[in-house]
């Protein structure tokens, strides 16, 4: 088989014994907090992925769209949230289909939404679970921890077809975060405004079984807070430079990089053949301060730890303010920023063993974005 270093160039390059290690890791935390693990399948859109997640003990799946939901379902995957709020006819209309063929979780953050769904799910003769989403600090979609949470779930129970089932969130502002005490602190904050709008329900009257949290940099903390039943991490599958970055991982758990070719030099740079539309423009997501660059140089160990400067579409650029380096015709390997964003411009991945090419797997549900 050939060897990373001798496949065509810019190459999505999965290491298989770093991530079976982050699946166990994910697996691990679950297990030592005595929790459900919902993996978010938007980072890796992968099959084989979901099925090595599966058979480490997620219990089900969490998916970003009603597309990524067809593609997992058609496979055979039959518990699945999508962790996004729908409001047009089309999609819910697309969701009942969906939520006929098996456990399909809705998620929910208004009563338009609730009635639009309930209406349709009426229609078809069924129920619907669904799960409120709530703010957690984001500030993004999501009812306010607490009264606000009370009053969409008792606003959504006359409802016929719709039964509201458990209560989540997105720490997505751990992202942001500038050391540990501050993801410690987002992950005590995420667990709390789940929980304590869970018990707000009940005391209303209105049971909560799934209280469910995500995000990579936080759910080893949130995930161990009583009251909590699930966890829904998705990045940590891979990691990337944010991660890094954040604390969360070193560079040698970063499961995926690009491959590059370096093409041309000149006195003060180095050009390679990988650029926005292979790494991304993204220096992560929510605010992350701790990257720069565009992706993280592993190999070869003379170019470790350059980033790249500069991106146009297809050119990368490695600026040497004192002086570049003779021109080689080196492949490079890159850990990008954002490993989810990276992921969904390749159509498969190359998976090594060492440096060796030993499988490659499609990118199942790449531009699965409606």
């Amino acid at each position: 088989m050939k060897t990373w270093k001798e496949a065509p160039t810019p190459a999505l390059v999965l290491d298989l014994e770093k991530m079976n290690r982050n699946i166990e890791r994910m697996a691990a935390s679950a297990r030592k907090n005595n929790v459900k693990l919902r993996p978010h399948i938007k980072t890796h859109k992968s099959l084989e992925v979901a099925k090595r997640q599966i058979h480490a003990g997620a219990t089900g799946l969490t998916v970003a769209t009603l597309s990524e939901a067809e593609v997992f379902q058609n496979a055979g995957f039959d518990d699945l949230l999508v962790a996004f709020p729908l409001r047009s006819e089309e999609k819910i209309a697309r969701f009942v289909a969906l939520a006929k063929r098996g456990r399909l979780i809705a998620t929910i953050d208004d009563i338009v939404q609730a009635g639009r769904l309930d209406e349709a799910a009426a229609t078809a003769g069924m129920g619907v679970e669904v799960w409120v989403k709530v703010n957690s600090g984001l500030n993004r979609c999501g009812v306010d921890p607490g009264e606000e949470a009370v009053s969409l779930v008792k606003d959504i129970a006359p409802l016929q077809a719709l039964e509201v089932t458990g209560l989540y969130t997105h720490a997505g502002h751990a992202y942001g975060a500038g050391a540990q005490e501050d993801r410690e602190r987002i992950a005590k904050e995420e667990a709390e405004a789940v929980v304590r709008s869970a018990e707000a329900c009940e005391n209303a009257g209105f049971p909560i079984e799934n209280r469910s949290v995500g995000s990579t940099p936080t759910y080893e903390w949130s995930g161990a807070y009583d009251g909590i039943t699930e966890v829904r991490p998705g990045n940590a599958v891979f990691f990337d430079g944010v991660q890094e970055g954040l604390g969360v991982c070193t560079m040698d758990e970063c499961a995926l990089t690009v491959t590059a070719s370096v093409v041309s030099g000149k006195k003060d740079r180095l050009i390679v053949d990988a650029g926005s539309k292979s790494l991304t423009l993204e220096k992560g997501a929510h605010g992350n301060a701790s990257v720069t660059g565009f992706g993280t140089i592993v190999e070869p160990v003379t170019l470790a730890g350059k980033s790249l400067t500069r991106l146009s579409e297809e050119h990368g650029i490695l600026d040497f303010p004192d002086g570049a380096p003779a021109i080689t015709d080196e492949v490079i390997r890159i850990i990008p920023n954002h490993a989810c964003t990276a992921v969904n411009l390749y159509d498969h991945y190359l998976v090594v063993e060492g440096d060796t090419i030993a499988d490659r797997w499609p990118v199942d549900a790449r531009g699965c974005n409606t």
